[in-house]
Formats: C-alpha cells, sequence, structure tokens
C-alpha cells in the first residue's frame, strides 16, 4: 500500500528538507523511492534517517513540492531529523539497505520511533484534487500544454464544488505554478 506524506531529512549541515512522498508503507518497514537526483535521496543516503509525516495539510503539500518551502518543523525523537509541525502523526526510520535503478533508489527502512500529534481525519474530495493537481505540477515536463489544461480544468471543477478557503488558496498556488511553467 501506497502513502502518502510528507518526508523530511536535513543535510549534513542540519538543514531541513520537506518533500511530498508516496511511501510504501509496512507495519515495521517502508520502502522509500525518491529519485537519485533530489535533495531528498542524496539527504537520506547521507544521513541514513527520514521521517514520513502524515498530515491533512494540503497546503504544505503544496508549499514543499512546488516552493521548496522549508515546513515549521521540531527536532526528530529518535535520530538525526525534523519533524513537520502540523503532522497528524510520524514514523521515524533508518536505512538498512537500497536498490533500485540508475534514475530511481529504492530504499528499504525500519521505522525506530512512531509519533501521534492529533487524528488523521483524511482528505476532502477537494484535498484529493489539489494533491492530484500538485503531483501533476511536479510532471509537467512529462505532458503537453492541453493534456495539463484538461487535468488542471477537472481538478478545479472538484475544488470549486467541494472546497474550502485553504484548498481554493492551495489550487491556486498550483495553477500559478503551472502557469508559470508552461
Amino acid at each position: 500500500m501506497i502513502v502518502e506524506t510528507i518526508f523530511s531529512t536535513i543535510d549534513e549541515a542540519g538543514k531541513p528538507n520537506f518533500a511530498p512522498m508516496g511511501i510504501e508503507w509496512g507495519k515495521e518497514f517502508l520502502t522509500v523511492r525518491p529519485f537519485r537526483s533530489t535533495q531528498t535521496c542524496w539527504n537520506f543516503l547521507s544521513t541514513g534517517y527520514g521521517v514520513a509525516n502524515l498530515t491533512d495539510d494540503v497546503l504544505a503539500y503544496v508549499q514543499c513540492a512546488l516552493y521548496d518551502a522549508v515546513l515549521p518543523h521540531f527536532q526528530a525523537k529518535a535520530g538525526p531529523g525534523v519533524v513537520f509541525k502540523e503532522t497528524c502523526s510520524w514514523r521515524e526510520m533508518t536505512l538498512i539497505s537500497q536498490a533500485g535503478t540508475e534514475d530511481r533508489a529504492e530504499l528499504y527502512c525500519r521505522v525506530v520511533y512512531d509519533g501521534r500529534q492529533k487524528d488523521f481525519l483524511g482528505f476532502r474530495r477537494a484535498s484529493n484534487a489539489v494533491i492530484e493537481a500538485t503531483i501533476l505540477a511536479t510532471r509537467m515536463k512529462l505532458h503537453d500544454a492541453e493534456t495539463m489544461a484538461e487535468w488542471l480544468s477537472h481538478y478545479a471543477r472538484i475544488v470549486d464544488k467541494t472546497g474550502d478557503e485553504i484548498e481554493n488558496q492551495a489550487f491556486q498556488m498550483v495553477h500559478d505554478y503551472v502557469r508559470r511553467g508552461m
């Protein structure tokens, strides 16, 4: 099962990095598959430590995926990492082994700490649409302008129909990012 998280790592100097990441979820072990060219991969391989943050804060997904935001955070409990301050729960992990391809790492990890701050109530339809639009925006170089416009229009209808102020703000940020990038 793949669970969408905000994955946090730190570099060797202690600077945090946050990135949305689908993680293969397990009880004691997780698999993370970052692209090798990303800061997330570099940090995780250099420190051997990462944090999977489960959050219902859809704006945070957009901010760190598209705008490289350093989210508010606190120190991880069991190792050299940071936890997103607004996370519902989190899992700290250490790297056990790696595999993968030239382009994408496959990092096998052991959970060393489970933390919890509040219940995760799930995402509304608009939140899901914002997350899907964000993922689309990170891959816009793989699609032509017409395809991007069609998908964004589809997601916009969902957000307009079911979204609140935060989801509308987050979707507008995605839309602005795509418009500048196309």
